[in-house]
């Protein structure tokens, strides 16, 4: 993504996954170090108590390792000789994948800190940055200036507030003054259309997205709280049979919470620990995981993570196999529909099949020139893999090179998806266009422009032919940074709802499994629920962290989401006649 959030648990946008990860990549392409040597950079606090020593010598090993794991191996040799890494003494086995980019986030937490804080020590209340690039933060003066762009925008804030209160006691005013006024009763209604129509002339109009209706709101007291995780939870996903929902953190863990209505003592969670091998023993790989996907009848579970291992798991949280071939990073991992393959995309460029009973690597396929971002399986051995090279390819299981190659997009494509009936590919990018591909065709079939930022993800309805619902038109859902998700009409090639409410990034949306409801969630915190057919907000749930992912179970009744504060929560509300739970991963 072009946009980079910062890396703290208030403001990270997924710094293990797509985005942050690939801007982090993008604006350190060209970093270098210094030739030769070993210089010190000491540094200590005003009264001494505490100091750190850089050398260039380990500047120099970790841009090395970042230019290997990203793939410019010319690159790395050349530097490698200039700086003399084989003269250091740094053994490189102790090094975990990514230590750079781990410690450039750390870097930006450092900085976000700062600009949370006022000068006489109080913290800001509310969340004073939207987002940090790197080069943000190396501006001498970022915090200053964020610290005053927030301010500013808190007394906006202040000012608006006070002007619609002024607003609703005059309508409140108005209102009265015409429930005892009955000597023109032709006039009032007249006031009434009027007013009517000017209402809807503003929100047109308006500046900002107008705040969630009351009536639509899910109170927080409807919410039951599951606490565990300790970090930012990136990730969440049903079991397709049971109320298990399985969820994926920044802690290193992917946790299992039992919101079965039979199950004792409320809900509770298994807890999956994500560790490597050193020195003979398990240790916690203290990295994200990144991703994760149910098999069809849902007795397996398979993660990705930051340490380049995909796992296995049972449904009572049993690690079943760890599948090791990557040389960095995963971003994305899919079950094919027979259950019998694992699919996975990593930061090396390649995409991996899994033989999921041995867990043995069937096939690698390398012909991506830049990270893999997203997977997605056409049918059992068939899939096609999008990547920061802007290409898109559709491979084989068993075929030397890919059967088809889609090119048009002018920046990194970041999610691609598949229609039900596996005939049209539907693909996103930065450059802020959707595109629909036949394998029929080289050239996409639509290039639909509307969105104004980048588009992070896309989902098809599980409606129209191949599908549960076969006599419902087919449709097709983008979330946008522009705050905006849009509904599309594929066949026409038309946008038929925009949905405007959030005020944030959008990064994810769900389709209901009769697909007449539409879920999504933003780093506004919220989660919206949208009618498809009319495009009307029909309930919003507002959290105490930005929501990175939401999905619903497999009755249509819960949906859950994931969010950046490192708590679990459940809430329930009306959604036409039936019951709504929600359960909120944060």
């Amino acid at each position: 993504m072009t946009e980079l959030a910062g890396a703290s648990s208030s403001c990270c946008h997924r710094p293990a996954g797509r985005g942050a990860m690939q801007s982090v990549l993008h604006h350190f392409q060209r970093l270098r170090g210094r030739e030769g040597g070993s210089h010190f950079i000491n540094t200590s606090s005003p009264r001494g108590e505490a100091k750190m020593s850089i050398t260039s010598d380990e500047v120099n090993f970790l841009v090395y390792r970042y230019l290997q794991e990203s793939g410019f191996s010319h690159s790395a040799f050349t530097f490698g000789i200039e700086s003399h890494i084989s003269q250091s003494n740094i053994n490189g086995t102790l090094v975990p994948p990514a230590a750079l980019i781990s410690i450039l986030q750390k870097g930006l937490q450092y900085v976000e800190a700062e600009i949370s804080i006022n000068e006489d020590g109080t913290v800001f209340d509310g969340r004073p940055i939207e987002s940090l690039s790197l080069i943000d933060a190396v501006m001498p003066d970022v915090v200053q200036t964020r610290q005053q762009a927030f301010r500013e925008k808190l007394a906006q804030q202040q000012a608006s507030a006070a002007a619609a209160a002024a607003t609703a006691a005059a309508t409140a005013a108005t209102t009265t003054s015409a429930s005892v006024s009955q000597q023109n009763p032709s006039k009032n209604r007249e006031a009434t259309v009027n007013g009517e129509e000017n209402r809807a002339h503003s929100v047109n109009n308006h500046a900002k997205p107008m705040e969630v209706d009351g009536e639509v709101e899910i109170p927080s007291s409807k919410a039951t709280v599951l606490r565990g995780h300790e970090s930012e939870v990136f990730i969440c996903a049903w079991n397709p049979v049971s109320d298990l929902l399985a969820s994926g953190s920044g802690d290193s863990t992917a946790r299992i919470w039992n919101l079965n209505e039979n199950s004792s003592g409320g809900s509770t969670q298994l807890v999956l620990r994500h560790c490597i091998r050193e020195g003979g023993h398990d240790v916690p790989s203290n990295k994200d995981v990144t991703s994760l996907d149910w098999n069809t009848n849902g007795t397996l579970l398979a993660t990705g993570s930051y340490d380049g291992f995909a796992r296995i798991w049972t449904e009572d949280g049993n690690l079943a196999s760890t599948l090791g071939q990557h040389k960095g990073p995963i971003f994305a991992l899919k079950w094919n529909r027979k259950g019998n393959y694992i699919l996975s995309a990593g930061v090396d460029k390649t995409t991996i099949i899994w033989d999921a009973h041995t867990g043995e690597a069937k096939q690698q396929f390398p012909f991506h020139s830049a990270p893999a971002l997203d997977v997605d399986w056409q049918n059992n051995t068939t899939f096609a893999s999008c990547s920061t090279d802007m290409c898109i390819h559709v491979c084989r299981l068993g075929c030397d090179r890919p059967v088809k190659t889609f090119q048009g997009h002018t920046n990194e494509v970041n999610a691609i998806k598949w229609d039900p009936s596996g005939m049209l590919l539907a693909s996103c990018s930065d450059d802020m266009t959707l595109k629909i591909w036949s394998m029929k065709q080289e050239v996409c079939i639509h290039d639909l422009q509307a969105h104004n930022k980048e588009i992070y993800t896309i989902k098809w309805s599980p409606t129209g032919p191949a599908t549960s619902n076969p006599n419902s038109n087919i449709m097709l859902a983008s979330a946008s940074f522009d705050s905006t998700v849009r509904l599309w009409d594929i066949e026409r090639g038309v946008c038929t709802h925009t949905l405007t409410k959030h005020q944030e990034p959008v990064y994810s949306v769900a389709f209901s499994p009769d697909g007449k409801y539409l879920a999504s969630g933003s780093f506004d915190k919220c989660v919206h629920i949208w009618n498809t057919q009319s495009g009307n907000l029909v309930h919003s749930y507002r959290g105490t962290g930005g929501i990175f992912e939401v999905c619903w179970n497999a009755r249509g009744d819960k949906v859950g989401a994931s969010a950046s504060d490192g708590s679990v929560s459940s809430t329930s509300g009306l959604l036409g006649s039936g019951v709504l739970g929600a359960a909120f991963v944060s």
